[in-house]
C-alpha cells in the first residue's frame, strides 16, 4: 500500500501551476498530546503574514501508508500557505515520531483527528468555523472516517482511499494476499496494534475471520455516508488494484451535500501517476477549498463526474452524476481441468468499439469436480497487454455448480477489434491474488460468460 512515487511529488508540490509563488515560511515541529497520553509528532505550517479577521482558514492533511507528515508539510509549505491556509499535519499514531500503535485508521485514530481539529480550531490565528481535510489512501480513510464520525470539517478531499475495507482488501471473501504483503512491511511489525496484526496475519493467511471484518468494520465509513452533507470531492484511478473505483462511487451515490468526483490517472498499482496531471487534480482540490472554506464563487463543472483521458493529454469528460453504461456479453465455451498452478485462458472478440469499461463486469464460470479447490480468480485482458483490466476472486464451497466471479470497477479504453483473453486459476499472474491449493486438487471448468459494462455516448 505504499503510495506511488508521483503521489509523493504531487504532495511536494512541484507544480507548474505554483511556480513563481512565494513559499510559506517552514514547518514548526512540534509534540501534540492524544488524551490517551500518546505524543504525536506534527508539523504545523502558518501562511506569511498577518492573519485575517477571524483567523486563517485551515487544512488538517493527512499521509498515506509509508509516509510521515513530512510530505504534507511540504505541500502545506509550498502550495496551501502560499493560497493563505493554515496546516496541521502529523504522523499517524505508531508511524514516524508519533508513539502509540499503529491501527490503520480504528477508532483511536478516528479520536486523533478529532483532537487534533480541536487543537487547530482553538488557535487564534485559524479560524474555528472553516477548518477542512485532505488525505491520501490510509490518509484519505482518515478524513472519511472522521467526517462520517462527526467532526465538522467544512470541506473534505479525500484521494485514492477506502469506503468499506473489507470489499477493498477481500473482495468477495477472497484476500488480496499480494498487496497485503506490501501493506504488512509499510509499518514495522512490532508497531502495530495486536488485535489488528492477528486480522493482518489471518487475511495473509488467506482466512477472512470474524476478527477480520470486525476490524474493517470499525474502519470503514460507508454505511454512515448517507448522512453526510460536508461537501467532499473525491479524488480517485481509472486503475486501482488496491483501491478500485467502487470504493469511491458508492460514496458519491451516498452523500448528500455538495459533491465531485474526479476519476484520473492516480491511485496504486498499475496506475500510471503521470506528473502532467498532477497540477489538474492538486489544483481541483485547492479551488475545492478555496469555495467552501473562503466563500469564492461558484464555478462551472464544480459538482458531477469528471473523467480525466487516458493516457492523460489535458483532456476530461464532465457528466452531471455517474454515467450510463451498458453490457455487453461473450460466451467462453469449452471444458477445462486445473491443478495446482495450472490456469486456463480463452478469448473473444467484442463488436463494435472502441469501448471504455465502467463498473464491475463479472466472469460466470460454470464448474465440476471441484476437490480441494478454495477459490477460482479470473482476469481479464487486452491480447497482448501485460497489464489486466480488471481481476476478481469468488470461494468455491460446493463440488460442482456456477461460480460468479465480481470483477474490480477499472476504468479502461478498450480498443476496437482486439481480442479479450479471460483467464481463470486458483491465483493470479500478477500476484494480486497469490497461492495455490495442495497437491492433488482440482477442478473442471465449462462454460464461461464474460459480461463488461461500457460507458454510453459522452453524457454531459
Amino acid at each position: 500500500m505504499d503510495i506511488p512515487r508521483a503521489l509523493v511529488v504531487a504532495l511536494a508540490a512541484v507544480l507548474v501551476w505554483t511556480a513563481g509563488s512565494a513559499a510559506a515560511p517552514g514547518p514548526q515541529e512540534l509534540t501534540i498530546t492524544a488524551s490517551d497520553g500518546t505524543q504525536l509528532a506534527c508539523g504545523l505550517v502558518l501562511p506569511d503574514g498577518t492573519p485575517p479577521s477571524g483567523g486563517w482558514p485551515g487544512l488538517l492533511l493527512f499521509h498515506g501508508l509509508g509516509q510521515t507528515h513530512s510530505v504534507a508539510e511540504t505541500a502545506a509549505t509550498e502550495v496551501f500557505a502560499p493560497a493563505g491556509y493554515a496546516s496541521l499535519a502529523c504522523d499517524a499514531r505508531g508511524v514516524g515520531g508519533s508513539g502509540g500503535s499503529f491501527d490503520l485508521d480504528g477508532p483511536r485514530a478516528t479520536q486523533d483527528v478529532r483532537e487534533l481539529f480541536d487543537w487547530l480550531a482553538a488557535r487564534p490565528d485559524v479560524s474555528d468555523t472553516k477548518i477542512g481535510a485532505f488525505g491520501i489512501s490510509l490518509g484519505g480513510a482518515a478524513v472519511w472516517n472522521a467526517a462520517a464520525a462527526g467532526v465538522p470539517f467544512r470541506a473534505i478531499v479525500p484521494a485514492i482511499s477506502w469506503t468499506d475495507l473489507a470489499s477493498a482488501l477481500a473482495p468477495a471473501g477472497v484476500p488480496k494476499t499480494g498487496l497485503l504483503a506490501a501493506l504488512e512491511q509499510a509499518v514495522p511489525t512490532q508497531r502495530w496494534d495486536p488485535e489488528l496484526a492477528a486480522a493482518r496475519d489471518a487475511l495473509l493467511a488467506g482466512t477472512v475471520t470474524a476478527q477480520v471484518r470486525d476490524d474493517a468494520a470499525q474502519r470503514s465509513s460507508r454505511s454512515r455516508l448517507a448522512s453526510l452533507h460536508v461537501p467532499a470531492l473525491i479524488l480517485q484511478g481509472r486503475r486501482d488494484y488496491l483501491f478500485d473505483l467502487g470504493q469511491a462511487a458508492a460514496a458519491y451515490k451516498a452523500l448528500q451535500g455538495p459533491k465531485k468526483l474526479y476519476i484520473g490517472d492516480l491511485g496504486h498499482t498499475p496506475a500510471g501517476n503521470p506528473t502532467a496531471e498532477l497540477p489538474y487534480y492538486v489544483g481541483e482540490a485547492l479551488t475545492w477549498f478555496d469555495r467552501y472554506l473562503k466563500g469564492a464563487a461558484p464555478r462551472a463543472g464544480e459538482s458531477g463526474v469528471e473523467i480525466a483521458d487516458e493516457p492523460w493529454d489535458g483532456g476530461t469528460t464532465s457528466y452531471v452524476g455517474l454515467p450510463l453504461t451498458q453490457a455487453a456479453s461473450v460466451a467462453l465455451p469449452g471444458s477445462s481441468v486445473l491443478g495446482p498452478g495450472v490456469r486456463v485462458s480463452r478469448s473473444a472478440t467484442l463488436t463494435g468499439g472502441p469501448h471504455e469499461t465502467f463498473g464491475n463486469g463479472a466472469v460466470v464460470v460454470r464448474y465440476a469436480g471441484a476437490r480441494g479447490w478454495p477459490r477460482l480468480v479470473a482476469s481479464v485482458s487486452v491480447a497482448g497487454s501485460r497489464t489486466p483490466i480488471s481481476l476478481g476472486a469468488v470461494r468455491i464451497t460446493k463440488p460442482a455448480g456456477t461460480a460468479t466471479i465480481h470483477l474490480l470497477d477499472e476504468v479502461v479504453n478498450v480498443p476496437r477489434g482486439k481480442r479479450l483473453v479471460v483467464t481463470v486459476g486458483a491465483s493470479s499472474a500478477n500476484g494480486l491474488f497469490a497461492g495455490e491449493p495442495p497437491a492433488g486438487a482440482t477442478i473442471t471448468l465449462g462454460r464461461m460468460t464474460l459480461t463488461l459494462p461500457f460507458l454510453r455516448a459522452k453524457q454531459r
